[in-house]
């Protein structure tokens, strides 16, 4: 059953999904900024957003926002120990461009770290939720990280944030160094969903730099729910949440097994150390 905050949170979900579906076939109408270089954003993300405030806000008045678009916004009532971290529209290069991989991503957050996530795909109609010491679930049923126990064969993602393009030639060496025994590394642009394919054991591991809290909020909580673990390039304790919202911005997530041999890669390679 689930939490009374997951079902306020899973309503919000389908009704900035509900936004984003009725919008797709309009992409030549819609109005597109671009926030900095390769980073976009529409009018239908700030609408998703709104559709998502307004349910969560209904139930919840008196918790903080955190939205990609609207930026931060106190509850009612002033300062709150709770903050609703928001995703609209997560992958929205791939929704402009007609790529059906993208989605909406919220989490309720308590001092850095995720109480309740909710990632959703409406056009897979895939529902991920996890509770803070009470598992993850993709459509109400159990998911677990997957049981791979080291790089040789093993199926990862990363992303190429546009904001770290300076990096971009570390990072090719180490996908380079990780293609030595890895089946593949695949980049889909939505780094909530790469996530919660890692905890569902879609992929193996996941990496990428450059993420906001928005973007990995909720994927944290699925991963960690599902059996993994999740660190920085380094693999410093605390999570990756702490990390993104102090301005470092580096994940890696995966099973027990593969984010050691993962993130020791990125050392060797030289990329962790581009961000010393």
């Amino acid at each position: 059953m689930l939490q009374p905050a997951v079902n306020v949170m899973v309503k919000a979900a389908r009704a900035g999904g509900g936004v984003l579906l009725r919008n797709m076939h309009k992409l030549d109408a819609l109005n597109v900024v671009e926030k900095a270089r390769h980073d976009y954003a529409s009018e239908v993300d700030g609408l998703a957003e709104d559709a998502i405030v307004k349910e969560l806000r209904r139930a919840y008045p008196e918790y903080a926002v955190l939205g990609e678009e609207g930026g931060a916004k106190p509850g009612r009532g002033g300062p709150s120990r709770y903050t609703w971290v928001i995703d609209p529209l997560d992958g929205t290069s791939n929704y402009l461009r007609g790529l059906p991989h993208w989605c909406v991503s919220i989490a309720l957050v308590e001092g850095g770290e995720p109480l309740h996530a909710v990632i959703f795909d409406p056009l897979r109609n895939e529902l991920f939720t996890a509770t803070r010491g009470a598992g993850a679930q993709l459509n109400e049923r159990r998911i677990r990280v997957s049981e791979r126990r080291e790089l040789t064969g093993a199926m990862l993602s990363t992303g190429f944030a546009p904001r770290e393009r300076k990096r971009v030639g570390a990072q090719l060496r180490a996908v380079e160094a990780l293609l030595e025994s890895a089946e593949d590394v695949r980049r889909t642009g939505s780094a909530a969903l790469d996530l919660a394919y890692v905890a569902a054991a879609r992929t193996d591991g996941y990496f990428e730099a450059g993420v906001h809290p928005w973007d990995i909020a909720a994927g944290v909580l699925l991963v960690r729910e599902a059996g993994g673990r999740v660190s920085d390039f380094k693999g410093g304790p605390g999570g990756p949440l702490h990390v993104a919202f102090a301005g470092g911005r580096q994940v890696i997530a995966g099973n027990v097994h593969i984010v050691a041999p993962l993130q020791k890669t990125l050392v060797d390679s030289g990329y962790a150390k581009e961000f010393a």
